[in-house]
């Protein structure tokens, strides 16, 4: 396999996602508060951890639901303190219903969280055509600005490399290498 997909080779679920799921357009807004969810939990780890861990996050979150997420207790999420299966990092688990009360509330505002996420980029996916994966970029102009406003709104663990990886995740951004059979 090329040099694309060298970081996720001999990991099964790493490979399915780079496959089927990394830089491939997704415009369903709980997909897309999944990933922005998952990618905040890795901050601090190896994307593996998470992506390892995924089905446990979905079973303790809901699937991802945004009204459900938004509706949870502290007693529930408190509860995610003691689950092994997931990150137990109360910031993070607490961040889940703060993210999903923002995302309620871009969604009012934009009419979808999709639409609030593809305005940064006037609805065009960004396709970097590199050659080599010392070429990707790790941060962008367009993922330090959303960073920047998904912070001023009250997303938390949206760093700009964190919100570089979460365009990947939701294929706002391609950095399929030009030579990757999957992109």
């Amino acid at each position: 396999m090329g040099e694309c997909r060298r970081w996720s080779e001999g990991d099964p679920i790493l490979e399915e996602y780079h496959d089927h799921e990394w830089c491939k357009i997704n415009h369903d807004d709980d997909f897309e508060f999944m990933m922005l969810c998952l990618e905040g939990a890795s901050v601090g780890l190896s994307w593996k951890t998470i992506m390892h861990k995924k089905e446990a996050y979905c079973e303790a979150f809901h699937d991802f639901k945004i009204d459900a997420c938004a509706e949870m207790t502290d007693e529930e999420l408190e509860k995610q303190l003691d689950n092994p299966d997931i990150i137990r990092n109360r910031n993070k688990i607490f961040s889940v219903r703060k993210n999903a009360q923002v995302v309620k509330k871009l969604q009012e505002e934009f009419g979808s969280f999709d639409a609030y996420l593809w305005s940064f980029t006037d609805g065009e996916q960004i396709d970097g055509h590199w050659k080599t994966p010392a070429e990707v970029p790790t941060e962008s102009d367009i993922s330090v600005a959303m960073s920047k406003d998904m912070k001023k709104r009250g997303i938390g663990f949206v760093g700009a490399v964190i919100t570089y990886s979460f365009l990947q995740a939701i294929g706002i951004v391609n950095d399929h290498l030009d030579d990757c059979e999957y992109r």
